[in-house]
Protein backbone atom coordinates (compact mmCIF):
# COMPACT_ATOMS: atom_id res chain seq x y z
CA UNK A 1 0.00 0.00 0.00
CA UNK A 2 1.02 3.51 -0.53
CA UNK A 3 1.94 5.99 2.34
CA UNK A 4 2.97 9.41 3.23
CA UNK A 5 6.18 8.80 5.22
CA UNK A 6 8.28 12.05 6.85
CA UNK A 7 11.96 10.23 6.75
CA UNK A 8 13.35 12.96 9.23
CA UNK A 9 12.75 16.11 10.60
CA UNK A 10 12.14 18.83 8.60
CA UNK A 11 11.31 22.60 8.25
CA UNK A 12 10.19 21.65 5.10
CA UNK A 13 8.74 18.73 2.46
CA UNK A 14 12.25 18.06 2.17
CA UNK A 15 12.06 15.15 3.94
CA UNK A 16 8.43 14.09 2.95
CA UNK A 17 7.60 11.61 0.01
CA UNK A 18 4.48 8.96 -0.27
CA UNK A 19 5.94 5.73 -0.31
CA UNK A 20 5.07 1.94 -0.49
CA UNK A 21 4.59 0.17 2.79
CA UNK A 22 3.61 -3.18 3.69
CA UNK A 23 -0.62 -3.29 4.31
CA UNK A 24 -0.79 -2.99 8.29
CA UNK A 25 -2.78 -5.75 10.16
CA UNK A 26 -5.37 -5.34 12.67
CA UNK A 27 -4.18 -6.42 16.19
CA UNK A 28 -6.87 -6.49 19.23
CA UNK A 29 -9.55 -4.17 19.44
CA UNK A 30 -8.21 -2.71 16.18
CA UNK A 31 -9.73 -2.12 12.89
CA UNK A 32 -7.78 -1.91 9.63
CA UNK A 33 -9.78 0.81 6.74
CA UNK A 34 -9.68 1.52 3.47
CA UNK A 35 -8.98 5.06 3.96
CA UNK A 36 -11.44 7.03 1.33
CA UNK A 37 -10.64 10.67 3.14
CA UNK A 38 -7.64 11.83 5.33
CA UNK A 39 -7.61 15.06 7.27
CA UNK A 40 -4.45 17.41 6.67
CA UNK A 41 -3.60 18.89 10.46
CA UNK A 42 -1.48 21.31 12.48
CA UNK A 43 0.01 18.22 13.99
CA UNK A 44 1.60 16.80 10.99
CA UNK A 45 3.22 19.81 10.84
CA UNK A 46 4.71 19.69 14.47
CA UNK A 47 5.52 15.97 14.06
CA UNK A 48 7.36 16.76 10.53
CA UNK A 49 9.20 19.38 12.62
CA UNK A 50 10.53 16.77 15.13
CA UNK A 51 8.99 18.45 18.17
CA UNK A 52 9.28 16.28 21.50
CA UNK A 53 6.45 14.02 22.25
CA UNK A 54 5.14 13.63 18.36
CA UNK A 55 7.08 10.64 16.70
CA UNK A 56 8.54 7.80 18.15
CA UNK A 57 10.24 6.84 15.40
CA UNK A 58 11.45 7.48 11.62
CA UNK A 59 10.69 6.84 9.58
CA UNK A 60 6.55 8.21 10.44
CA UNK A 61 3.39 7.90 8.78
CA UNK A 62 0.85 10.97 9.79
CA UNK A 63 -2.42 11.09 10.07
CA UNK A 64 -4.99 11.65 12.25
CA UNK A 65 -8.39 11.47 11.23
CA UNK A 66 -9.62 9.50 8.94
CA UNK A 67 -13.24 8.20 7.10
CA UNK A 68 -13.85 5.10 5.04
CA UNK A 69 -14.73 1.35 5.11
CA UNK A 70 -13.81 -1.70 7.33
CA UNK A 71 -11.76 -4.02 5.81
CA UNK A 72 -10.52 -6.55 9.13
CA UNK A 73 -10.93 -6.44 12.36
CA UNK A 74 -8.93 -7.63 14.89
CA UNK A 75 -9.60 -9.90 18.13
CA UNK A 76 -12.52 -8.84 20.41
CA UNK A 77 -13.77 -6.40 17.80
CA UNK A 78 -17.48 -6.48 17.76
CA UNK A 79 -18.86 -3.00 17.79
CA UNK A 80 -17.78 -3.22 13.68
CA UNK A 81 -17.96 -5.05 10.91
CA UNK A 82 -15.90 -5.49 7.38
CA UNK A 83 -17.60 -3.29 5.31
CA UNK A 84 -18.58 -0.97 7.81
CA UNK A 85 -18.60 3.11 6.55
CA UNK A 86 -16.43 4.89 9.86
CA UNK A 87 -15.21 7.69 11.23
CA UNK A 88 -11.97 7.39 13.08
CA UNK A 89 -9.71 9.58 15.00
CA UNK A 90 -6.11 7.02 14.81
CA UNK A 91 -3.69 9.55 16.19
CA UNK A 92 -1.27 8.71 13.17
CA UNK A 93 -0.94 6.62 10.47
CA UNK A 94 -4.04 8.37 8.59
CA UNK A 95 -2.37 9.40 5.56
CA UNK A 96 -2.14 5.96 3.77
CA UNK A 97 -3.99 3.45 2.01
CA UNK A 98 -4.97 1.20 4.89
CA UNK A 99 -4.69 3.15 8.12
CA UNK A 100 -4.79 1.16 11.64
CA UNK A 101 -7.08 2.77 14.10
CA UNK A 102 -8.53 1.40 17.60
CA UNK A 103 -11.85 0.94 17.43
CA UNK A 104 -12.83 2.55 20.76
CA UNK A 105 -12.08 5.69 18.86
CA UNK A 106 -14.08 4.85 16.04
CA UNK A 107 -17.93 5.37 15.63
CA UNK A 108 -19.71 5.25 12.07
CA UNK A 109 -20.55 7.65 9.48
CA UNK A 110 -24.08 8.83 10.19
CA UNK A 111 -26.45 8.29 7.06
CA UNK A 112 -26.60 10.91 4.77
CA UNK A 113 -23.36 12.41 6.22
CA UNK A 114 -20.57 13.90 3.30
CA UNK A 115 -17.21 11.38 3.98
CA UNK A 116 -15.01 14.43 3.21
CA UNK A 117 -17.20 16.37 5.62
CA UNK A 118 -17.00 13.76 8.12
CA UNK A 119 -12.92 13.36 8.36
CA UNK A 120 -12.71 17.05 9.32
CA UNK A 121 -14.87 16.13 12.23
CA UNK A 122 -11.75 13.52 14.54
CA UNK A 123 -9.70 16.38 14.90
CA UNK A 124 -11.01 20.09 15.45
CA UNK A 125 -14.49 19.93 16.06
CA UNK A 126 -13.72 16.80 18.54
CA UNK A 127 -11.04 19.13 20.23
CA UNK A 128 -13.62 21.81 20.28
CA UNK A 129 -16.47 19.73 22.18
CA UNK A 130 -13.88 18.40 24.54
CA UNK A 131 -12.68 21.98 25.33
CA UNK A 132 -15.95 23.25 25.93
CA UNK A 133 -17.80 20.62 27.43
CA UNK A 134 -15.28 18.69 29.82
CA UNK A 135 -12.21 20.88 30.17
CA UNK A 136 -12.82 24.55 30.21
CA UNK A 137 -16.64 23.78 31.20
CA UNK A 138 -17.63 26.70 29.09
CA UNK A 139 -21.36 28.59 31.09
CA UNK A 140 -23.73 30.63 29.57
CA UNK A 141 -22.54 34.12 30.22
CA UNK A 142 -18.84 32.81 29.90
CA UNK A 143 -16.06 35.28 27.82
CA UNK A 144 -14.11 33.28 26.33
CA UNK A 145 -10.92 34.58 24.64
CA UNK A 146 -9.78 31.96 21.60
CA UNK A 147 -6.37 32.33 20.41
CA UNK A 148 -6.24 31.39 16.72
CA UNK A 149 -9.28 32.02 15.95
CA UNK A 150 -9.15 32.01 12.12
CA UNK A 151 -7.36 28.32 12.65
CA UNK A 152 -9.82 25.15 12.69
CA UNK A 153 -10.05 24.41 16.32
CA UNK A 154 -10.88 28.17 16.43
CA UNK A 155 -13.55 28.21 13.83
CA UNK A 156 -14.88 24.80 15.53
CA UNK A 157 -14.62 26.51 18.97
CA UNK A 158 -17.33 29.05 17.78
CA UNK A 159 -19.86 27.02 16.11
CA UNK A 160 -19.82 24.28 19.46
CA UNK A 161 -19.96 27.71 21.77
CA UNK A 162 -22.74 29.15 19.69
CA UNK A 163 -24.73 25.58 19.86
CA UNK A 164 -23.86 24.56 23.63
CA UNK A 165 -23.73 27.69 25.86
CA UNK A 166 -23.80 31.12 23.73
CA UNK A 167 -21.18 32.27 25.53
CA UNK A 168 -19.58 35.48 24.45
CA UNK A 169 -16.76 34.76 21.79
CA UNK A 170 -13.18 36.82 21.73
CA UNK A 171 -10.87 35.87 19.02
CA UNK A 172 -7.33 36.49 19.26
CA UNK A 173 -4.94 36.33 15.72
CA UNK A 174 -1.14 36.09 14.89
CA UNK A 175 -1.51 38.82 12.16
CA UNK A 176 -4.10 41.61 10.78
CA UNK A 177 -4.76 39.44 7.13
CA UNK A 178 -6.46 36.58 9.51
CA UNK A 179 -8.87 38.79 11.56
CA UNK A 180 -11.36 38.87 8.28
CA UNK A 181 -11.20 34.82 8.32
CA UNK A 182 -12.11 34.96 12.70
CA UNK A 183 -15.06 37.41 11.83
CA UNK A 184 -16.67 35.17 9.12
CA UNK A 185 -15.90 32.17 11.48
CA UNK A 186 -18.01 33.37 14.35
CA UNK A 187 -15.89 35.82 16.24
CA UNK A 188 -17.62 39.81 16.74
CA UNK A 189 -14.52 41.04 18.64
CA UNK A 190 -11.16 40.20 17.31
CA UNK A 191 -7.79 41.19 18.36
CA UNK A 192 -4.41 40.50 16.70
CA UNK A 193 -1.59 39.75 18.95
CA UNK A 194 1.00 41.75 20.62
CA UNK A 195 2.19 43.56 23.28
CA UNK A 196 -1.18 45.04 24.38
CA UNK A 197 -3.07 41.98 23.88
CA UNK A 198 -3.79 41.73 27.56
CA UNK A 199 -5.31 45.59 27.60
CA UNK A 200 -7.09 45.36 24.34
CA UNK A 201 -9.03 42.12 25.68
CA UNK A 202 -9.92 43.95 28.92
CA UNK A 203 -11.20 46.86 27.45
CA UNK A 204 -13.46 45.07 25.14
CA UNK A 205 -15.01 43.49 28.22
CA UNK A 206 -15.55 46.85 30.09
CA UNK A 207 -12.24 46.06 32.50
CA UNK A 208 -13.40 42.71 34.02
CA UNK A 209 -11.44 40.32 31.85
CA UNK A 210 -12.45 37.13 30.36
CA UNK A 211 -13.25 34.08 32.17
CA UNK A 212 -11.38 31.22 30.15
CA UNK A 213 -8.62 31.80 27.90
CA UNK A 214 -8.49 29.04 25.10
CA UNK A 215 -4.75 29.13 23.94
CA UNK A 216 -2.96 26.67 21.58
CA UNK A 217 0.30 28.82 21.20
CA UNK A 218 1.95 26.61 24.03
CA UNK A 219 3.40 28.94 26.70
CA UNK A 220 4.14 31.80 24.19
CA UNK A 221 1.81 34.56 25.22
CA UNK A 222 0.88 32.80 29.13
CA UNK A 223 1.50 36.16 30.98
CA UNK A 224 -1.11 38.12 29.15
CA UNK A 225 -3.18 35.27 29.14
CA UNK A 226 -3.18 35.86 32.93
CA UNK A 227 -3.28 39.17 32.89
CA UNK A 228 -6.81 39.31 31.02
CA UNK A 229 -8.40 37.17 33.49
CA UNK A 230 -11.30 38.11 35.12
CA UNK A 231 -11.23 37.10 38.91
CA UNK A 232 -11.53 33.07 38.85
CA UNK A 233 -10.73 32.88 35.34
CA UNK A 234 -8.38 29.86 33.89
CA UNK A 235 -6.27 29.48 31.05
CA UNK A 236 -6.62 26.24 29.18
CA UNK A 237 -2.71 25.53 27.05
CA UNK A 238 -3.65 22.61 24.39
CA UNK A 239 -0.83 22.89 21.61
CA UNK A 240 2.04 24.51 21.43
CA UNK A 241 1.94 25.95 17.73
CA UNK A 242 5.39 27.44 17.42
CA UNK A 243 7.27 24.37 18.45
CA UNK A 244 9.15 26.91 21.32
CA UNK A 245 10.53 25.41 24.63
CA UNK A 246 7.96 25.69 27.25
CA UNK A 247 8.55 28.34 30.02
CA UNK A 248 7.43 27.60 33.63
CA UNK A 249 3.77 27.92 34.92
CA UNK A 250 3.70 30.89 37.19
CA UNK A 251 4.47 29.91 40.86
CA UNK A 252 1.34 29.09 43.51
CA UNK A 253 1.47 31.96 45.10
CA UNK A 254 0.92 33.87 41.78
CA UNK A 255 -1.87 31.83 41.29
CA UNK A 256 -3.78 32.50 44.36
CA UNK A 257 -2.90 36.38 43.71
CA UNK A 258 -4.84 35.91 41.18
CA UNK A 259 -7.48 33.71 41.77
CA UNK A 260 -6.52 32.11 38.85
CA UNK A 261 -5.92 28.65 37.04
CA UNK A 262 -3.91 26.67 34.43
CA UNK A 263 -4.84 23.57 32.73
CA UNK A 264 -4.11 21.76 29.95
CA UNK A 265 -5.39 19.25 27.17
CA UNK A 266 -4.17 16.37 24.79
CA UNK A 267 -6.53 15.27 22.23
CA UNK A 268 -4.02 12.20 22.02
CA UNK A 269 -3.45 11.93 25.81
CA UNK A 270 -6.62 11.49 26.60
CA UNK A 271 -7.86 9.05 23.80
CA UNK A 272 -5.41 7.29 25.43
CA UNK A 273 -6.41 7.26 28.63
CA UNK A 274 -10.31 7.59 27.97
CA UNK A 275 -11.19 6.69 24.74
CA UNK A 276 -15.27 6.56 25.55
CA UNK A 277 -14.86 10.20 26.25
CA UNK A 278 -13.55 11.19 23.28
CA UNK A 279 -15.54 8.78 21.37
CA UNK A 280 -18.93 10.36 22.69
CA UNK A 281 -17.32 13.78 21.79
CA UNK A 282 -16.69 12.35 18.65
CA UNK A 283 -20.30 11.27 17.76
CA UNK A 284 -22.11 14.91 19.42
CA UNK A 285 -18.95 16.82 17.01
CA UNK A 286 -20.72 14.44 13.94
CA UNK A 287 -24.31 15.22 15.41
CA UNK A 288 -24.09 18.66 15.17
CA UNK A 289 -22.39 18.90 11.54
CA UNK A 290 -25.18 16.44 10.48
CA UNK A 291 -28.30 18.39 11.24
CA UNK A 292 -26.16 21.69 10.52
CA UNK A 293 -25.26 23.12 13.36
CA UNK A 294 -21.90 22.97 12.56
CA UNK A 295 -20.18 23.87 9.31
CA UNK A 296 -17.12 21.93 7.48
CA UNK A 297 -15.85 23.41 4.28
CA UNK A 298 -12.63 21.60 3.62
CA UNK A 299 -10.36 22.29 0.42
CA UNK A 300 -10.35 18.56 -1.40
CA UNK A 301 -7.29 17.40 -2.51
CA UNK A 302 -6.43 14.60 -5.00
CA UNK A 303 -3.89 11.92 -3.90
CA UNK A 304 -1.52 11.36 -0.73
CA UNK A 305 1.51 13.40 -3.21
CA UNK A 306 -1.10 16.87 -2.90
CA UNK A 307 -0.62 16.43 1.15
CA UNK A 308 3.00 17.89 1.53
CA UNK A 309 2.32 21.01 0.05
CA UNK A 310 -1.10 21.67 2.07
CA UNK A 311 0.90 20.76 5.13
CA UNK A 312 3.82 23.40 4.16
CA UNK A 313 0.96 25.71 3.89
CA UNK A 314 0.21 25.47 7.37
CA UNK A 315 3.74 25.47 8.84
CA UNK A 316 3.95 28.85 6.52
CA UNK A 317 0.61 30.25 8.01
CA UNK A 318 -0.70 30.40 4.51
CA UNK A 319 -3.17 27.92 4.82
CA UNK A 320 -6.60 28.64 3.36
CA UNK A 321 -9.06 26.92 5.31
CA UNK A 322 -9.54 23.10 6.31
CA UNK A 323 -7.30 20.27 4.22
CA UNK A 324 -8.84 16.98 3.10
CA UNK A 325 -6.73 14.57 1.05
CA UNK A 326 -8.83 12.36 -1.06
CA UNK A 327 -6.98 8.85 -0.73
CA UNK A 328 -9.41 6.34 -2.35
Amino acid sequence: MQALVFDRPASDTSATRVAELATPAPGPGQLAVRVAYAGINFKDVMARRGDPGYVTRWPFVPGLEITGTVVGTGRGVTAHRVGDQVVALTNNGGLAEIALADAALTVGLPAGLDAAAAVTVPGALTTAVLLHDHVARVRAGDVVVVHSAAGAVGRALADVARVRSGARLIGAVGAPARVAAAHDAGYPDVLVRGDTLADEARAATGGRGADIVLDPQGTTYLDQDFAMLAPAGRVILFGNASGAALAALPPTGSLYRRNASVGGFSLEALSAAEPATVAAAMSTALGLLADGRATADPTILSGLAAAPEAQQALADGAGKGKYVIEVG
